[in-house]
């Protein structure tokens, strides 16, 4: 998993409430046995749209999503998350996210913003025009305009996200009591050690 310190540029302004996964990707991108090429199914039914935030020119490439109250909400489906990144999103700000799909976000190296709605609602009249910046290690969001929201994040999760340490991560970052524990065992219980 990727390290995340700092994330910073334009914003898509989708807004809305109530996205749920099924919106995120469809159920018939869900076929794949690999995690790249989710990004062209994500948002699928708003990207046909006409006019959608996302084909506006000014967001291609945007790290950040600004969306609506209960993002992520529905299935638990983690192709959610993983399209998200495969289309180069690495935060979503948010009222308030469903807890699934919030923790699919961690495991995965997403940052999930969650702000209060008015707070929300300033950054989505920023992102229309100007660049935005989330400091995860001071927990801020920040705008040209000098506005600074304040954001709540588990210690663990914040930890885990700044160092780039996902499960398996975290599993080999214990590598060596791991292996301390192993060799004790070995020589206290050898009935339990396999032959060779």
């Amino acid at each position: 998993m990727d390290k995340v310190s700092t994330i910073e540029g334009r914003a898509i302004p989708l807004g809305l409430k109530n996205i749920d996964t099924d919106v995120i990707i469809p159920a018939h991108w869900l076929k794949t046995i690999t995690r790249e090429g989710l990004g062209k199914g994500a948002f699928e039914t708003i990207r046909a749209v006409p006019g959608n935030p996302f084909d506006v020119e000014d967001f291609a490439a945007a790290p950040i999503l600004i969306a609506g109250d209960n993002f992520g909400c529905g299935s638990s489906r983690e192709h959610a998350a993983w399209a998200m990144l495969d289309m180069g999103l690495r935060a979503v700000i948010a009222p308030s996210f469903s807890d699934i799909f919030s923790g699919n976000a961690f495991k995965n190296g997403i940052l999930a913003v969650a702000l209060p709605q008015d707070q929300v609602d300033r950054l989505l009249a920023v992102a229309q025009t100007d660049p935005i910046a989330i400091d995860l290690e001071a927990q801020t969001v920040t705008t040209p305009f000098q506005d600074r929201f304040t954001f709540e994040i588990d210690a663990f999760r914040k930890r885990c996200l700044i160092e780039g340490l996902d499960e398996v991560g975290l599993t080999l970052a214990r590598d060596t009591a791991i292996s301390d524990f192993e060799t004790r065992v070995a020589g206290q219980k050898p009935w339990l050690v396999p032959r060779t």
